[in-house]
């Protein structure tokens, strides 16, 4: 017999008791450090394998480390709805950042299971392990995993310790070799679904707990060297001076004023060193990184023009030495339009006035690698000052069980479209 789904109310204190259990688990105490292949993941992954298995899930950790879940549906062969996230962390991260998103997974299938509502299509949870990409120079790798684009080069990626991501596999408990079995068969998933705070203000704001994610937005970033001469800051005259640090302040207000011409792009220098960096020394040299992201391919192309064009020109008028040497660039991956429509009707379903906000996201997320060989789509979650990355990072219990309320609904509707 189909019994009622849980409240919001229920869901919301079922997340964060069991957001408190997940988070035990760090490699550094008194924060949450949970880095990719760490003796913490490695708890952490055997602690959502138990949870899916109480859910009603059949789950195992993958050969990359992993943690998936399956229940299967109604319909025998039918393409699988995934609902994924991480839960990996930066160093001394924040609660919610990717956690969320996996604990919602498993407490819809634990609500569907316990309602005795069976799916037309199997229903699958996935925790990935590799989204931060702090440990390794990676790239969501855990996910491109089952993308099937894995890039072998990574397992000889060493960390900060010299320990190749191979070893460190083997080490956990994972499989080098079985990572290539993990990719996808094209059609055998209809959907990827992604719970994640904003991490950022648009939604606190604007007043709304719960927004649509319409693209996760293109970046490009670029480490710049200009190279002035050094001089004592006592007897060289300002009208003499080559100051690098002065030409490179003034690019990096230029960069603001690029981005700031763009909509909805943003830009910042996030590392600034003078050379020598002595107080009574006019910096001969200065390096900076620059960060640059919009939600069109398009507009980071026009950013990077006028970037090049306006440092160049303050490069020039100062009698600077410039170089700009682009090291990581990713394009935009917009959200299944179709998908979109499908959580509005989620958000709907609910019965509250939910505006159904729709915003491009300025974080990379693992739906940009499942992007490419399924349809995907972002139910982004309020989240106090859009503060992440960072012990500070919070959110209301009530917003989070909305967020798997309207998760709920949303897999509902897909299994109504199903018929």
């Amino acid at each position: 017999m189909t019994q009622t789904l849980p409240s919001a109310t229920v869901l919301g204190a079922r997340a964060f008791a069991a957001l408190a259990g997940l988070n035990r688990f760090s490699d550094e105490l008194g924060k949450l450090t949970r880095l990719y292949l760490s003796p913490a993941h490695r708890q952490a992954a055997e602690w959502v394998k138990g949870a899916m298995e109480v859910a009603g899930l059949t789950a195992f950790i993958d050969a990359a480390g992993s943690v998936q879940g399956r229940r299967e549906g109604t319909v025998p062969g039918a393409p699988a709805v995934l609902i994924g996230s991480h839960i990996d962390t930066v160093k001394d991260g924040g609660r919610f950042d990717g956690n969320l998103g996996v604990v919602a997974g498993i407490l819809a299938a634990q609500a569907l299971r316990d309602a005795g509502i069976a799916l037309p299509f199997p229903l699958e949870v996935v925790a990935f392990g590799d989204e931060e990409n702090v440990r390794f120079p990676t790239h969501l790798s855990t996910s491109e995993a089952l993308a099937g684009h894995y890039d072998p080069a990574w397992l000889e990626a060493r960390d900060s310790e010299g320990v190749t991501l191979s070893d460190a596999l083997v080490a956990f408990g994972g499989n080098p070799a079985g990572i290539a079995a993990l990719a996808r068969k094209p059609g055998s998933i209809r959907a990827y679904l992604e719970v994640h705070i904003e991490q950022g203000p648009v939604l606190e704001a604007e007043n709304e707990p719960v927004g649509i994610v319409t693209t996760i937005n293109a970046q490009s970033r670029a480490r710049v060297r200009v190279t002035g001469e050094a001089g004592h800051a006592g007897t060289v005259p300002m009208r003499l001076r080559r100051d690098a640090l002065a030409a490179a302040a003034e690019m990096a207000l230029a960069l603001e004023e690029i981005a700031t011409g763009h909509e909805l792009a943003v830009a910042t220098v996030g590392v600034l060193r003078p050379d020598p960096g002595a107080t009574n020394v006019v910096p001969g040299a200065a390096e900076f990184t620059i960060d640059y992201r919009a939600p069109e391919n398009a507009t980071l192309a026009a950013m990077e023009a006028a970037i090049r064009e306006r440092f160049g020109a303050i490069a020039a008028r100062r009698g600077v030495g410039l170089e700009i040497a682009p090291y990581a660039k990713a394009e935009a991956v917009p959200m299944d339009a179709r998908l979109q429509d499908v959580l509005a009707a989620g958000m709907a379903r609910c019965g509250s006035n939910l505006a159904a906000r729709r915003l491009p996201s300025g974080a990379g997320h693992d739906a940009m690698a499942i992007a490419a060989i399924a349809p995907v789509a972002m139910l982004f979650v309020r989240n106090e000052k859009g503060i992440s990355h960072s012990p500070l990072e919070t959110m209301t219990e009530a917003d989070a069980g909305l967020a798997i309320k309207v998760l709920l609904e949303t897999l509902l509707e897909l299994a109504e479209r199903s018929k």
